[in-house]
């Protein structure tokens, strides 16, 4: 995929976050993902398409969301497509069952993840926490993600995105 060098992420585990590897050694289909190092200061999706050569359409990026409802607070990573945006206000907070939906702060995110800003992923997340794949994203031949830190991406075919642990695809979600 453009200019990047695939590599088994298992024979790389220093290139992705430990939450990330230990769900990559109990996932089944670990072996559909390559991981690819990339400059830290290249992470953020506009930056990395330009520096590497990758299709912005190839992108998709993970943010994380919450809101509450009768005093429960409700947390779901949302996966768009890298040219989309999650529609957080509508299709996220009614599939939430929230009142409002908003990001979740950058440091709680960090905290709770383990894994670094800019470089969540919606592989190797807390247990308990929802995961909504856009349906667009099931269609990407290969879908380039966050690997749970900024000097590597995770390489994997988009149909793979659904099979991910609590995955729940949602028709829209990207806008």
């Amino acid at each position: 995929m453009g200019d990047l060098v695939s590599l088994a992420p298992a024979d790389h585990a220093h290139l992705v976050a430990p939450s990330v590897a230990v769900a990559l050694a109990s996932w089944p289909h670990a072996t559909d993902i390559a991981v690819v190092e990339i400059d830290p200061e290249y992470a953020d999706t506009a930056a990395m398409v330009e520096a590497y050569s990758v299709p912005l359409d190839a992108g998709a990026n993970c943010v994380v969301v919450s809101g509450r409802r009768g005093g429960e607070e409700r947390v779901a990573a949302c996966v768009v497509r890298a040219d989309t945006r999650a529609d957080v206000n509508n299709l996220v907070k009614r599939t939430l069952d929230v009142r409002k939906a908003s990001f979740l702060a950058t440091e709680r995110a960090v905290e709770e993840t383990g894994m670094e800003y800019g470089g969540i992923t919606p592989v190797g997340l807390p247990d308990g926490w929802r995961v909504f794949v856009d349906a667009a994203c099931l269609a990407l031949d290969v879908a380039v993600i966050g690997s749970g830190v900024r000097r590597s991406k995770l390489l994997l075919p988009g149909h793979r995105l659904g099979d991910l642990p609590g995955a729940e695809v949602v028709e829209g979600l990207g806008r």
